[in-house]
């Protein structure tokens, strides 16, 4: 498709786009929901998107959930989806730390129930779900007892992530040999309103200060998740495109991973910043571009119903 990148998709142009790929991956809040309500039409565009011989995944940085969690949410809003098909950093870390780091082992867990689901799932025991009060002082810190059988921290969101919490991290990955894993570097998480609370970033550079050490990271906009949906479903990069409202995530991760990209401005980025992006000489920035942005995913569903 000849089309300069950033260009607003419309018409003609939705369906030379939509014959091009055989697959879409969308992200999920602000692109196909916010909050606990399904943007207006995203529901029939999935559904036609299948009906149309498209395989459609979900793909979010999100490590709250588990893969049936998400897969129950998109039924009770209208959308036909199976759990195979979501990809969020709960799972995808379980499967890093499986299938990439071969690990036989525990795992420390800064993160949620799900994650921890996820880990058992596939084999994985992990410790430290839930609260860790303090207590003793300094020496006692520095002392505190380890299990030796951990051979992993894995950082996500944790609501309950605390000093003691870092402190044992800390502990653990003194150990070069302890493999360092984090879901995502999302700092902030936007709410409506344009409220917005603090990410799992936030809670992985403090881990990775504290170790002095930088920890791989599973989510967008690094590769891994993409590889993790086109090694189990057979993808071909060249024909798939990635939806998203995040040009430093979703953009980036299709930039990335050589896929065409659709930034929906019905979430984080505009289009301002996306044409700042495309006039800057930064190639990271450059690969925040998308190839084509639309004012809401419903918006192409005159072309999958013509």
């Amino acid at each position: 498709m000849a089309a300069s990148k950033c260009t607003r998709l419309t018409g003609a142009l939705s369906r030379q786009l939509l014959d091009s790929v055989d697959s879409v991956l969308f992200d999920c809040d602000g692109v196909i929901w916010r909050g606990d309500q399904a943007i207006p039409g995203a529901p029939e565009v999935i559904n036609s998107l299948k009906k149309n011989g498209k395989r459609v995944f979900f793909v979010t940085n999100n490590s709250t959930k588990t893969r049936q969690m998400y897969a129950d949410k998109l039924g009770k809003l209208g959308f036909d989806a199976t759990a195979d098909e979501v990809f969020g950093t709960a799972y995808c870390s379980a499967v890093y730390l499986k299938n990439v780091c071969k690990l036989d082992g525990k795992v420390y867990l800064i993160g949620s129930n799900a994650m921890r689901q996820e880990l058992e799932d596939v084999g994985i025991h992990p410790l430290g779900v839930g609260p860790d009060p303090i207590s003793g002082v300094q020496k006692d810190w520095a002392n505190i007892p380890l299990d030796k059988e951990v051979q992993a921290v894995l950082v996500g969101f944790d609501e309950h992530f605390s000093y003691m919490k870092l402190n044992r991290a800390l502990q653990y990955l003194c150990n070069p040999d302890c493999q360092f894993v984090g879901t995502n570097t999302d700092t902030r998480l936007p709410l409506e309103g344009g409220k917005a609370v603090p990410g799992t970033g936030c809670l992985l550079r403090a881990v990775e200060t504290a170790a002095q050490r930088r920890a791989q990271v599973v989510g967008k906009p690094g590769n891994f998740m993409f590889e993790c949906v086109a090694t189990q479903f057979s993808l071909d990069p060249e024909r798939c495109l990635m939806v998203g409202d995040r040009l430093d995530t979703d953009i980036m991760l299709g930039s990335n991973c050589g896929l065409k990209t659709l930034l929906t401005l019905t979430g984080v980025s505009t289009v301002a910043e996306a044409e700042a992006n495309r006039k800057s000489e930064c190639p990271d920035r450059q690969k925040m571009v998308p190839d084509f942005y639309i004012d809401s995913i419903a918006d192409i569903l005159p072309a999958l119903q013509a």
